[in-house]
């Protein structure tokens, strides 16, 4: 079996196998890892409707071996995805709720979030091949609410990795705070002064410092990525459809999925599984009241602007990560302008090349919604069947209800990505009704948490918040203090 070529998306002439991709975590020029639209692995319809007998580490392992059996042996993936998705571990479910319509319940693992699903495969990844090599990575993270928790889980303990978190200020859950600030160990959790974009930057930032790394760490690839950056975090988020659709369809029926959106990893993942084969007739992208990207599907072009607050706070996203690689996918290019001396970004998602938008179109509709909605959704769902939504999930609930008119005879499933109990004040708002907390979320409110900042002030622009050099520099130097004082504590 062949390697899949992976390159970088500002620099298609690296061409990286995809234990090189996991390791460095970003591509050259500030690119992201991608692999060619023609080099997806197909399935058989056959394969796909016989997988419905199937449990969720045996439909990720059909769906990730063509990807890595070449790079992983497949006993050995085959070992790590049951490790990975045991259903003691991190049990899946779909629930037809009313009609055609189903939820794909991604809500019960380690963090009670999706994302544990992406994150634990990509520390378990990440942990295979640094031990194969001898060789230790720190793990550069900024985080918008769930991702955080999911990452630090996954990663905390491993004896070849280190993980940096950045998170705003003010603007993620108590209980999402606590899973990534109580752990200590090997998770080093940042609280800063700004929005996700800031975070997003100030990881970005660290990332493609070579200079930095090889100063702290005497090795210049020393410093990865888990963020939707990581080509890790992103191949495991194609199984969620198939599982989903082995659940739920017969005699290939193609199903529209509803999916709530922020760094856009859980929908790319979608339209790679969409391209692998799997009958899928629409794939609605839901986001909130940061509406960069169905603006960008209406008029052709795209504006980035300052990010608005929303229930939906993992998805407070104005220039999603992976919205790079989807039009990559479409055969256009984007990347982010950047200063050529201090590499800080000026300019974030100029699009050079137009990828095909009718293609894009064909595939793909987005909605925003917007915050009162988000509770009137809670409330609905709850009055009419009895679910309990969290903000995220009702984000996909209802575009997909307003798509389908209200009349639910469409073959169809929304991802619900995190437990309502995760969002007791807005659930309660929505409904009247306090959301039981998680049962690992009890115990973190009764530990002592570890929690550094980034205090400096960011800078303030038209166009919202932007990275300072000034919290560049603070970031740095604490990190720097960090490393250095544990490299001290060891000997």
């Amino acid at each position: 079996m062949k390697p899949i070529a992976y390159y970088s998306t500002n620099n298609k002439s690296e061409v990286v196998d995809f234990e090189t991709a996991l390791l460095n975590g970003m591509a050259s020029n500030y690119g992201l890892y991608m692999l060619a639209r023609e080099d997806i692995p197909k399935l058989a319809q056959q394969e796909i409707l016989g997988m419905n007998h199937l449990s969720y580490a045996q439909i990720a392992f059909k769906i990730l071996n063509p990807f890595l059996g070449s790079e992983i042996p497949s006993q050995k993936l085959e070992a790590l995805l049951n490790d990975v998705y045991s259903n003691e571990k991190i049990p899946t479910r779909v629930q037809r709720i009313t009609g055609d319509t189903h939820i794909l319940w991604l809500t019960q693992g380690p963090t009670y979030s999706f994302k544990d699903y992406a994150a634990r495969f990509f520390g378990r990844a990440l942990n295979y091949f640094l031990g194969e090599r001898w060789l230790k990575r720190t793990v550069v993270v900024a985080t918008s609410g769930d991702t955080g928790g999911a990452v630090a889980d996954a990663l905390y303990g491993l004896d070849n990795v280190d993980m940096v978190v950045f998170f705003p200020k003010g603007s993620i859950s108590e209980g999402q705070r606590r899973q990534m600030t109580t752990l200590g160990g090997n998770v080093y959790a940042f609280e800063v002064n700004g929005d996700f974009d800031v975070c997003q930057a100030l990881a970005k930032n660290l990332l493609g410092d070579k200079l930095f790394a090889k100063e702290l760490f005497n090795d210049e690839e020393r410093l990865t990525s888990a963020n939707s950056i990581s080509v890790g975090r992103l191949l495991p988020q194609t199984v969620y459809p198939f599982f989903a659709y082995s659940r739920i369809a017969e005699n290939s029926e193609p199903i529209i999925a509803s999916i709530p959106s922020g760094n856009f990893g859980d929908m790319l993942g979608t339209v790679i599984a969409k391209e692998m084969g799997l009958p899928m007739s629409l794939i609605l992208c839901g986001v909130n009241e940061n509406t960069e990207f169905p603006d960008f599907l209406k008029t052709g072009e795209y504006v980035v602007r300052a990010s608005k607050k929303s229930p939906s706070s993992a998805m407070i996203v104005s220039h999603p990560s992976n919205l790079a690689r989807l039009i990559d996918f479409y055969g256009g290019h984007m990347f982010d302008k950047r200063d050529p001396a201090s590499q800080k970004v000026i300019r974030e998602g100029v699009i050079d090349v137009m990828p095909d938008l009718e293609s894009m179109r064909k595939d793909i509709v987005s909605m925003g919604v917007n915050n009162p909605e988000h509770y009137r959704t809670m409330k609905e769902v709850y009055d009419r069947f009895g679910i309990m939504l969290d903000p995220h999930g009702a984000v996909g609930w209802r575009i997909l209800e307003d798509f389908l008119g209200g009349a639910h005879k469409k073959l169809a499933v929304v991802y619900e990505t995190a437990d309502p109990g995760k969002f007791p004040d807005d659930v309660q708002k929505a409904t009247g009704i306090i959301p039981e907390l998680p049962e690992g979320m009890k115990r973190q409110a009764e530990l002592k948490e570890r929690m550094y900042s980034v205090e400096s002030e960011p800078e303030q622009t038209p166009a919202g918040m932007k990275l300072s050099d000034a919290q560049i520099k603070e970031a740095k130097s604490k990190i720097r203090d960090i490393f250095l004082n544990s490299r001290e504590n060891s000997k």
